[in-house]
């Protein structure tokens, strides 16, 4: 047999996704605890092998419903494919990443072995499971500046003020909620439902709630709307 017929059969093909969600005001990734070696005790994003009728949408999506029995879903995407040959001890295997979004108001029932991680503060990980993490941090916190992405991160009905606390969880500082509604406006991706939140213990006017006017993921802007704020290099 040649070489290249045998590394054909060496060569395995796994499918893994970073599946995000702001949960407590913190933007946090679900991870599994593996209870077998390699890497025996550390934490490993949900995913498998790719089986052979399938294609990388559909097989990521059947092992988020029969593993984890993630089916509250906002939004799936292909991240990159992460093919260093070392990536995993034995054979090699190249994985095809996803990001995986869910609404802060779901709380999908997860296996005993499963839990959410604030993806500032992840545990040990296995493999290059951390590098696919921060990929689909960067990748969601870009794209929140120039598509309507933050609709995979909301409720349904929401008020400005905890869209805001939702996009700054995920991109990781703060931001005006009347200057998020300026620019999400003038994209025409919000739109006022007719309806107020109810008051809370101080009273007060009721909030306008707010829903996003697409589901589905598009470009709305040519540049970036959200920078980090400017350290101060004084002194």
């Amino acid at each position: 047999m040649s070489a290249y017929a045998t590394s054909r059969t060496t060569l395995q093909h796994e499918v893994l996704a970073a599946v995000l969600q702001v949960r407590n005001g913190t933007l946090s990734v679900l991870l599994w605890r593996r209870a077998l070696d390699p890497h025996i005790g550390r934490w490993s994003l949900p995913g498998g092998a790719l089986g052979r009728r399938e294609n990388v949408e559909t097989s990521i999506r059947r092992h988020l419903t029969e593993k984890v029995d993630l089916t509250q879903l906002n939004h799936v995407e292909e991240l990159a494919v992460f093919s260093a040959p070392d990536r995993v001890p034995g054979p090699r295997m190249l994985a095809t990443s996803f990001l995986g979004l869910v609404p802060s108001d779901a709380e999908p029932v997860v296996p005993a072995d499963t839990t959410w991680h604030a993806v500032t503060a992840l545990p040990r990980t296995a493999f290059d499971h951390d590098d696919i993490i921060h990929h689909a941090r960067d990748r969601l916190r870009a794209k929140l500046s120039y598509t309507n992405i933050g609709f995979a991160l909301a409720p349904g009905k929401f008020t400005m003020s905890t869209l805001r606390d939702l996009y700054a969880a995920a991109l990781g500082y703060r931001l005006s909620a009347t200057n998020l509604q300026r620019v999400l406006s003038r994209r025409d991706v919000l739109q006022n439902t007719g309806e107020t939140a109810r008051p809370g213990t101080t009273g007060g006017r009721p909030a306008t709630l707010y829903s996003f006017t697409r589901q589905r993921i598009r470009i709305t802007d040519p540049f970036a709307a959200f920078r980090p704020p400017e350290h101060d290099h004084s002194g």
